[in-house]
């Protein structure tokens, strides 16, 4: 660097791209932006995108400097609907089974699993779940039982890829009740298996604490906050909660948070 600006390494950047070898980019990228006051950081950010595109490198290099190597290749943001009262109702049943496959790449959707389900020990919703999910009874009446639901979602995950032991994938939930509680719980009552895939998970509750220092007491609603995010549709809609998931993760990788399973092995 010959001056104060930082101007001459931009040019040994931008005119020997070519001949670095991919590996080695991330970290001249790190280099300049730990050496470059942001104003001119902010100024030249452009001009470097640009250079390296006409280089080759394209929309994978926009993707690394926007986001750091995550662990997975993967992410399957999950919320379950349930049905409930006041007091609550025992067994509870899982009433809409919502997944969205997130790259861990681009963090963008790629795939939605959505489907309903019919609950048969408390088959008829009551108002108060009604209120709080937006299900009504016409949405549940009819639809598969959850042993069926979870032979669709085995399907699923194989037609993604999910299933292939060398692509690397794990569920996200706000909070741990989801894969910790309910499904087990009910599997169990229902006398069916449940699939090592739903054995490790991420709570996204514990990793937003763990990038912005404070617990989201009031999950998704806190998050969005403490990011300035729009709320996307209706709380306790199970595909809306789960598109605030990935809504937030997005933006907490953005930030360069890399996101680790959080729950302890079964």
């Amino acid at each position: 660097v010959s001056d104060a600006s930082g101007c001459s390494m931009i040019v040994l950047l931008h005119t020997g791209a070519a001949k670095f070898p991919q590996s080695f980019l991330p970290r001249a990228r790190q280099a300049v932006r730990s050496l470059l006051p942001p104003a001119v950081l902010k100024g030249y950010g452009s001009i470097v995108s640009r250079k390296l595109a006409s280089h080759g490198f394209g929309a994978s290099m926009a993707a690394m400097s926007s986001f750091p190597p995550q662990r997975y290749h993967y992410f399957l943001v999950l919320d379950f609907e349930a049905t409930c009262d006041k007091p609550q109702i025992h067994p509870q049943e899982i009433i809409e089974f919502p997944i969205l496959k997130l790259n861990g790449r681009t963090m963008e959707i790629e795939s939605t699993f959505h489907m309903y389900v019919q609950p048969v020990v408390h088959p008829q919703l009551t108002p108060f779940c009604t209120e709080l999910t937006g299900i009504i009874q016409g949405m549940v009446d009819g639809q598969p039982s959850l042993q069926q639901v979870l032979e669709r979602v085995d399907e699923w995950m194989a037609k993604e890829g999910l299933l292939d032991p060398s692509v690397k994938s794990i569920f996200v939930t706000c909070g741990d009740w989801d894969l910790k509680v309910m499904l087990p719980g009910q599997c169990q009552y229902l006398g069916l298996p449940v699939a090592d895939y739903f054995k490790q998970w991420i709570n996204l509750k514990k990793a937003y604490s763990f990038a912005m220092g404070s617990w989201p007491k009031n999950g998704l609603l806190d998050m969005n906050k403490g990011l300035n995010l729009q709320h996307i549709g209706r709380p306790h809609s199970g595909i809306d909660d789960c598109k605030n998931i990935a809504n937030i993760m997005k933006t907490l990788a953005h930030r360069g948070f890399i996101f680790k399973q959080t729950s302890k092995p079964f």
